[in-house]
């Protein structure tokens, strides 16, 4: 039986004077090549013209407890993650890793990288943007690629497909 499963996914519409963080709970949605249905990322959108490597950000419940354990108050959403995953290892995820996510299949491209936006999050400001940056270096989730739409639930399993 797999133990990896899908706690939260999380989006942002695109909402002008607003950052896409933090991004808000759905108990389902629609996994799209360019994206999850109903979130807006500026970055991928306006920098990476719609990049589809970085359709779908994932990262592990782990990371964000770990992080709590350090004294930052991080809650799912707050990376800006799309997905929330329990039971899985974060250090066991690499690049071409392909995963069914509900009815939807993903390929994870790269690490996401720390960005200023961080910063608007209420416990890091300016004053602590740069540690917290510093903290969340290669522990901000993954970015995926979406090979198959599909609709993913809140419980779903995140079952490794194959491993390269």
């Amino acid at each position: 039986m797999n133990s990896e499963k899908i706690i939260q996914i999380n989006i942002k519409p695109d909402t002008p004077g607003e950052h896409g963080l933090p991004k808000m709970s759905v108990s389902s949605a629609e996994i799209h090549y360019g994206g999850v249905d109903g979130d807006y990322n500026n970055f991928r959108q306006e920098k990476k013209s719609g990049e589809p490597d970085m359709a779908v950000m994932l990262i592990t419940q782990g990371i964000l407890d770990d992080l709590n354990t350090e004294g930052w108050p991080v809650n799912n959403g707050d990376l800006g993650e799309n997905l929330t995953i329990q039971g899985l290892d974060y250090d066991c995820i690499e690049p071409e890793q392909t995963y069914r996510v509900g009815t939807a299949l993903i390929q994870i491209s790269f690490k996401c990288e720390p960005c200023t936006y961080l910063y608007s999050l209420p416990y890091i400001g300016d004053e602590r943007g740069q540690e917290f940056m510093k903290t969340v270096k290669d522990r901000r989730g993954w970015y995926a690629r979406v090979l198959e739409e599909g609709v993913v639930k809140e419980g779903d399993c995140f079952q490794l497909e194959n491993s390269l």
